[in-house]
């Protein structure tokens, strides 16, 4: 069997990424399955570089495959038995054009709330126009696959209410061995040069508008000392302030686990987050979260780990990050590390395979009629 994902979502901090790059490792332990990334970006596993034109405004981050027929051609010359959509745009069309002309299931993983991204961008205006439109592109699109996976509860709920009630609670997961408490290192937190008894904040992901990473700077500026905050990533839109550090992304899982294990406390104050993978991995490596109650951000931290936040602001931010310090690190660290395990790849990932197994016997059901 060949499962080809597609995919414009292949920057160096994404949670796609991460996503289809632990499938391909659990893929090559436990199934005989050859696994293809269809990308416009170079390096992927087994990688089928789609044709493409550089995205405005990215920064560089994301090539845009805009011409769909040749892009469908090249996944029908790739012969796959499965293709899964990780992006709703020009991707997406021609994996389902290339899933029609062979005749196999086509599967989509809605990791983007495609209303909020459209809203952002408005700026707000013309909203029940845009509303109306994105809905209506998105039942188009998405009700043509055979099988769509949400990430999140509240993206399921988001699909049903756009039009799509079929779609399906697919969570992600962490490599718990790799993101693990025992990756703290004194030594690397020594390098930053901080003050003695600094409380040390990270963010890790994309520096975009949506993760309201100003915001966060202004809560540490207004904390003031000891508070500091690392941002670890890239993007247009990164956090400023003498209280924040800025360190560029960083590709080797086992050092992002060493940056976050080396924090006290991980903040993330984005309110469009489907899933939230790296406040999964945060939580695996034993430290405590303080982030958006909003979207999938909320279903994955509460009292016991940390604090979700619902009413976003710079000062309910300020005051959930100091009452995390006061109520003890230790305590909600331990907490944390016991919900990550849970949801560990290993644990996860069989899921995904059964949604396949249905899509795949569903598939063949058609052909024999």
């Amino acid at each position: 069997m060949h499962l080809i994902d597609t995919t414009m979502f292949w920057n160096a901090s994404g949670g796609v990424r991460r996503y289809i790059t632990a499938k391909h490792h659990w893929m090559e332990r436990h199934t005989a399955w050859r696994h293809t990334v269809a990308t416009p970006m170079p390096d992927a596993p087994g990688g089928l570089r789609m044709p493409s034109l550089p995205l405005p405004g990215s920064g560089g981050e994301y090539r845009l495959a805009w011409r769909r027929g040749a892009s469908a051609r090249k996944l029908c010359n790739a012969a796959p038995d499965l293709i899964e959509a990780a992006d709703p745009y020009r991707l997406a069309w021609a994996s389902l054009d290339a899933a029609r002309e062979r005749n196999i299931p086509a599967i989509a993983f809605c990791h983007s709330n495609l209303e909020r991204m459209a809203m952002l961008a408005a700026g707000g205006h013309w909203r029940p126009a845009i509303e109306r439109a994105v809905r209506h592109y998105v039942q188009h699109l998405y009700g043509q696959f055979d099988l769509v996976l949400a990430p999140s509860r509240a993206m399921v709920a988001h699909l049903a209410d756009w039009g799509v009630p079929t779609a399906v609670h697919q969570p992600l997961g962490v490599d718990t061995s790799v993101f693990d408490p025992a990756r703290r290192s004194p030594r690397w937190r020594g390098r930053l040069e901080l003050a003695t008894g600094t409380r040390l904040l990270v963010y890790a992901g994309r520096f975009a508008p949506e993760k309201n990473l100003a915001l966060l700077g202004e809560a540490v500026r207004r904390l003031g000392a000891p508070y500091r905050l690392l941002a670890v990533g890239c993007g247009p839109a990164p956090p400023t302030g003498e209280r924040v550090i800025v360190l560029s992304s960083i590709r080797d899982p086992a050092v992002l686990a060493m940056v976050l294990a080396s924090a006290d406390l991980f903040v993330h104050a984005g309110t469009q987050e489907t899933f939230g993978l790296s406040v999964l991995e945060a939580m695996a490596c034993a430290t405590p979260v303080v982030c958006s109650a909003a979207e999938g951000l909320g279903e994955n931290v509460d009292a016991s780990v940390g604090c979700g936040v619902s009413d976003i602001s710079v000062e309910n931010f300020a005051e959930a990050i100091a009452s995390a310090f006061d109520r003890g690190l230790p305590e909600l660290g331990a907490a944390a590390r016991r919900r990550a395990l849970a949801c560990d790849w290993e644990l996860v990932l069989p899921s995904l395979w059964r949604h396949y197994a249905r899509a795949l016997a569903g598939a063949l059901q058609r052909e024999r009629r």
